[in-house]
């Protein structure tokens, strides 16, 4: 008990030196896989978060809708701060983000995006401000990080069509995720099957990364794990790669 107690007592003050003291409430995937390899169980609200797909169209549309589920089930407006206005909107529907719900602030370049997302994380009240960057120094994502916390708004930067970096720079980000498509299920019938997505968590603030397969956010925006993998056995080398 005395050891435990210490090892509590040291993470505490390492998260206090880190921005991570005050504690807001997380918004879990209700996936015990995914939502035990996060801070609070799920995404935490108040911080800064990472989203990226690839150059692939394919996977860009996987990561947009992938975070339209997450911040459906936020309550409160979403602001969107992007460079120019072309994200195709009504995909986010799909996930259950409504068209009222999003305010979109077209800013003209990464600078105003930034600019524009600190702007919006001084209020309380929101239920996400987003923010599409090419790229996002140290620097800049503390200043997130902090107004995040400060406000209990969730941040996400939005690296849309991101290179597959081999390294990456620092970043104050609580999680950084990839999303890529993957074929879904063979049904054995000319029909459409649901979404498949390959889900990574690159890196995660006191964790390790992972990696799921799941099946695409649904008309609520909750994503689930393929029937055919909830009782299988994590493979060995997904085991080692993690």
């Amino acid at each position: 008990m005395r050891q435990s107690s210490v090892l509590a007592n040291l993470r505490a003050q390492i998260a206090q030196i880190e921005g991570a003291g005050v504690r807001h409430q997380s918004l879990p995937f209700g996936i015990a896989a995914i939502d035990s390899c996060l801070p609070g169980g799920g995404i935490a609200g108040g911080a800064l978060h990472e989203m990226s797909g690839s150059p692939d169209l394919s996977d860009d549309a996987a990561m947009t809708v992938f975070l339209a589920g997450i911040l459906a089930r936020l309550d409160g407006p979403i602001f969107w701060c992007l460079r120019w206005r072309d994200l195709f909107a009504p995909s986010l529907h799909l996930a259950g983000l409504h068209p009222d719900r999003v305010v979109y602030v077209e800013a003209g370049s990464d600078t105003n995006v930034l600019t524009a997302m600190e702007e919006c994380l001084r209020h309380e009240g929101l239920g996400g401000v987003v923010g599409e960057l090419g790229k996002i120094g140290l620097t800049a994502s503390r200043r997130l990080q902090l107004a995040a916390e400060q406000s209990g708004v969730p941040a996400f930067v939005f690296r849309r069509a991101s290179p597959l970096e081999t390294t990456v720079e620092g970043s104050a980000a609580v999680t950084r995720w990839r999303v890529r498509a993957s074929p879904s299920e063979q049904l054995g019938i000319p029909s459409l099957g649901r979404l498949r997505w390959d889900v990574m968590l690159e890196r995660v603030r006191g964790g390790e990364p992972q990696r799921w397969l799941v099946e695409g956010a649904d008309a609520q925006g909750r994503i689930g794990l393929p029937a055919d993998m909830v009782d299988r056995p994590r493979p060995a080398e997904d085991r080692q790669a993690a």
